[in-house]
């Protein structure tokens, strides 16, 4: 067994002696820095957020954000941790936690750790910038600052309401040059750990490459792969799960790869969809439409978009996104890899065509890309929600005919799937408020709906149908004079 180990404030500490399936969150509690707490056990409301050092785009090393109570400590071996405890001190506060004080912005104190830790990691993300001039000044979601107020969308506040925290936000200034965690960016980041952790019979391994990866996984089938464990952290915070054998694939450099060519585009796997956000910068319109949308900013800096995929939930956020763009997966086992497409991966609810010693390399998304694309999210919130109906469209619209329809559809059967009648009611016909109309007809009349808590079943199908009469009604460019 490799020791492991942990960096927090500063103070390395071993993790050698804990239940593997203890979460960040609880073993920094176990050790008295109780200013990280638990307000849902399912990275919902980011009383538990902390600070976590990882590779930066604009610098080595950016500070990220992250669920505690979603992240086994043990996939964070040989990696740095801020809690709110290590950013100041009673006598000498750090600027966020001095802004929040001086504008109200904590009544209970219960979720302030949690938005100061958010805070701070946007405080430090090298690229924010002041507005500056008349067409680059301020919106609803940005401060004078470059606050980005995404930045705390995964944090809940039940009694000081969110103006002062945001007019603490938009308070901020830069850090000052002798800032110890703004100097910390110009240094590399932490290397990942070869993890060979075990305790009553269990065991957690991070391989170091991929090819170690697909041996473990070979001989052990059963063994659950996890990456930012934003699911498997709920089953088990929530439903008690416990895995005999946990393999970590989130730093293999494998599956940590972004390439565009000439004729598609390739997504590791393990990449973070933070890190697919800023690295696309919007040069794949759909996934700049699904990303805002999906969760909070705090679960997308650790969620990747092999570990949604591979859960194979019929609600997920990407598969109908996916779907849409024609997307392939790259599986990898001992036999090598093999390339399936995504029309053809989901076989039922929770089922899929990848195989127990299987594991998602990479996405390939081909190009170009279709001109007339959008995602439409049905939820109760605008954001931090689970879909009732998720729907990806991406139609090539050439002298105002269809030349080619795919709709991907999430929430509406028990797997993501294709609306081919749609497509084939919308190939070949002008675009017109007719073909929309008619196509929409089609469109709701796709997959096989339920009625559950979150909406009915004839509720799905009529915003399936409406969700294409706003395509249409939204698209004015390709709408005849």
């Amino acid at each position: 067994m490799v020791a492991g180990k942990v960096t927090i404030n500063g103070q390395s500490t071993p993790i050698t002696d804990v239940p593997l399936h203890t979460t960040a969150l609880d073993f920094l509690r176990w050790r008295g820095l109780t200013g990280c707490k638990e307000g849902c056990a399912e990275g919902e409301c980011g009383a538990c957020s902390v600070l976590i050092a990882r590779p930066g785009l604009s610098a080595s090393t950016e500070w990220v954000a992250i669920n505690a109570c979603l992240v086994p400590i043990a996939s964070l071996d040989g990696q740095e941790i801020v809690t709110a405890e290590g950013l100041g001190e009673p006598g000498e506060l750090h600027p966020v936690q001095q802004e929040m004080a001086d504008r109200g912005g904590s009544q209970c104190g219960y979720c302030t750790p949690g938005f100061i830790c958010s805070m701070a990691a946007e405080y430090y993300r090298p690229d924010r910038r002041p507005a500056g001039g008349s067409d680059a000044g301020p919106d609803h979601e940005h401060g004078p600052n470059g606050f980005d107020l995404h930045a705390l969308s995964g944090n809940l506040c039940r009694c000081t309401g969110y103006r002062p925290i945001r007019d603490a936000a938009y308070a901020l200034g830069a850090p000052p040059p002798d800032d110890s965690f703004a100097e910390r960016l110009s240094a590399p980041p932490p290397e990942p750990a070869a993890t060979q952790l075990r305790h009553e019979g269990r065991s957690f391994v991070r391989p170091g490459t991929l090819a170690d990866a697909v041996r473990l996984l070979h001989a052990d089938p059963d063994a659950v792969l996890v990456a930012g464990s934003t699911d498997w952290g709920v089953e088990v915070n929530l439903r008690g799960t416990r895995a005999a054998s946990v393999i970590a694939i989130d730093r293999l450099p494998e599956l940590r790869g972004l390439v565009a060519d000439g004729d598609r585009i390739e997504i590791g796997a393990a990449l973070t969809l933070t890190e697919i956000e800023r690295r696309l910068d919007g040069s794949v319109p759909l996934l700049a439409q699904l990303f805002p949308q999906f969760a909070s900013r705090l679960i997308r800096n650790g969620a990747t978009l092999g570990g949604n995929l591979g859960t194979g939930s019929p609600i997920g956020d990407a598969p109908p996104v996916l779907l849409a763009l024609e997307a392939s997966l790259v599986l990898a086992s001992v036999d090598g890899e093999r390339e399936v497409a995504l029309s053809d991966y989901f076989t039922g609810y929770r089922q899929s065509v990848r195989r127990p010693d299987e594991l998602i390399k990479a996405v390939r998304i081909p190009l170009p890309l279709a001109r007339l694309a959008a995602f439409h999210k049905i939820a109760k919130r605008r954001f931090d929600d689970i879909s009732s109906v998720a729907i990806g469209f991406a139609l090539d619209v050439e002298d105002r005919v269809v030349k080619r329809a795919r709709i991907g559809l999430g929430g509406v059967a028990a797997m993501p799937v294709r609306a081919l009648a749609t497509e084939a009611a919308l190939e070949g016909r002008p675009w017109t408020l007719a073909t929309a109309q008619a196509a929409a007809e089609v469109l709701g009349g796709e997959g096989t709906p339920i009625d559950d808590h979150r909406a009915s079943a004839a509720y799905r199908a009529a915003m399936l149908g409406q969700s294409l009469r706003k395509l249409y009604a939204e698209s004015p460019e390709e709408v005849p004079a």
